[in-house]
């Protein structure tokens, strides 16, 4: 069975929904697409946005596809965003809309000094870039969209000037925040939007989801249990070899706990491909589902203690220190925090 274009059953509730308060005018200028990673919300309000822009959509609340707002929405950029040398203050990596009441902001790239690179946070200059845009009179129709993905990427002096636009809404203008972690932004920005968060949706329509993705039933199964339902998750490992991955992951962490296995020379494994902050996520997820089958509070508090340290040996392989050692007392501790033998979650 071959992938599915459609959108996945939760993330459809969550569009019909805040289509129908937009229709409703129950829906404020200002929303969050909030939730875990992976589950769709930059879909949803890329659908959204094209159906606010839409001038004819349907009865279905759907956009048309067929008029000039819709085919203009529709048209992106495709080339090298290092080809076109994007503007500073719109460059993003999901292409360029070619309808001109459409910005996106998100990452953009620093040319000078060279080799160009990708920033690392959303600048002032971007966010008043947007506003600037918004203010203006549409083109088409009687609606501007602005989309900010990842939100909390914005840094303070950003955050601080997008206050100021969404205290002071515009008829016919929208402006959505799109991020994994709604924490991680002001309380200010969060007060003043409306949320539309995503959830894990039910396990057998995750399952449904994932076979009709074109994954084989048992193996669906499996990566749905390994990602905790998350279906998202689950078929980006099936795609990219990360099941497979994490399955290594978990075999070598048996055989630390057991002793059977040098900690450095698995460290140094680990350590050996561009892979290490994959297999170091895995086996902190390990820790968290190993850890959920257990009454004793001691060995809880050790693998959630093995958990944090895991994330923090993630934030140490961006630095100069020597990966294979700071990988390889990590892995020492795991012998300790799986309780000196083989876990049960790491030897399936």
């Amino acid at each position: 069975m071959m992938p599915t274009d459609a959108m996945a059953p939760w993330q459809q509730r969550v569009h019909d929904h805040a289509a129908a308060a937009i229709d409703a005018g129950r829906m404020g200028h200002a929303l969050l697409f909030c939730g875990p990673a992976r589950l769709g919300k930059r879909r949803v309000a890329e659908q959204l946005a094209q159906r606010v822009l839409c001038l004819a959509p349907d009865t279905g609340l759907r956009p048309c596809g067929a008029c000039r707002a819709c085919r203009l929405y529709l048209s992106r950029s495709q080339k090298d965003p290092l080809e076109e040398r994007p503007d500073k203050a719109l460059a993003h990596p999901f292409g360029h809309p070619a309808h001109p009441d459409a910005v996106f902001v998100s990452y953009a790239w620093r040319f000078t000094p060279s080799p160009p690179r990708q920033m690392t946070q959303i600048s002032v200059d971007q966010v008043r870039e947007l506003s600037e845009r918004l203010s203006t009179t549409p083109q088409y129709g009687t609606a501007k969209v602005a989309i900010i993905e990842p939100a909390d990427a914005m840094n303070e002096a950003a955050a601080n000037a997008l206050l100021k636009t969404l205290e002071e809404p515009v008829p016919g203008r929208y402006l959505w925040l799109v991020t994994d972690n709604p924490a991680r932004l002001p309380a200010t920005i969060r007060s003043r939007c409306q949320r539309l968060e995503f959830r894990i949706p039910p396990a057998d329509e995750a399952a449904a989801w994932l076979r009709a993705q074109g994954h084989p039933a048992a193996a669906a199964v499996e990566a749905l249990a390994a990602a905790r339902g998350h279906p998202g998750l689950a078929d980006a490992w099936l795609r990219d070899g990360g099941m497979a991955l994490r399955k290594a992951v978990a075999a070598e962490l048996g055989r630390v706990a057991r002793n059977d296995a040098s900690a450095l020379e698995i460290a140094k494994a680990w350590t050996g491909d561009d892979d290490a902050d994959k297999r170091l996520r895995h086996a902190a997820d390990i820790a968290v589902s190993e850890a959920a089958g257990l009454t004793d509070p001691l060995r809880i508090r050790k693998l959630a203690a093995w958990f944090d340290a895991a994330n923090r040996t993630r934030d140490l392989l961006r630095t100069t220190v020597r990966a294979d050692l700071a990988v390889a007392e990590l892995l020492l501790s795991w012998r300790s925090a799986a309780g000196g033998d083989t876990a049960r979650g790491v030897a399936k």
